[in-house]
């Protein structure tokens, strides 16, 4: 079942780009896009994670974090990172237990072995406000997720 508006953000710790642990509970107080994509490497997902570092300071200014979130190992988001010239945020590694975060949010695609392409958007008190799947060769709207985020302030 894939989470809805209303429910209780589930709670995760999984490693980012730089080995940090990220647990989605320190950034109560905030707003935060859990920005999942299937897999690094990919032209869609590049563009999706290059999006959300050029719109960090919008962000910044709606009290949001952004985070970027696939299967893939910490290794590899740390040299994509570099690749894609993302300095700031957060491309976290859902890698294992296999999928874990994904499989906690209704999102995983078992078959695949990855996630949907999805953005999720926790509020400042861990609820969740708007859950959108997108198809996987389709960029997500930042411009959408920026009015619901304008729109919660």
């Amino acid at each position: 079942m894939t989470v809805k508006p209303g429910d209780k953000a589930r709670e995760f710790i999984l490693s980012d780009q730089n080995e940090m642990h990220i647990q989605l509970s320190a950034f109560r107080g905030k707003k935060v896009l859990l920005s999942f994509h299937p897999l690094a490497w990919t032209k869609v997902c590049a563009d999706q994670m290059k999006l959300l570092e050029k719109n960090r300071g919008r962000f910044e200014k709606l009290n949001t974090v952004a985070l970027g979130i696939s299967v893939d190992a910490v290794p590899s988001k740390k040299a994509w990172a570099k690749e894609l010239g993302i300095k700031n945020t957060k491309l976290l590694s859902d890698f294992w237990p296999h999928g874990e975060a994904a499989i906690l949010y209704g999102i995983f695609r078992q078959e695949d072995g990855i996630s949907e392409r999805a953005n999720i958007i926790v509020d400042e008190k861990g609820k969740i406000v708007f859950v959108k799947i997108y198809p996987m060769a389709e960029l997500p709207d930042i411009e959408e997720i920026m009015k619901v985020l304008e729109e919660g302030k």
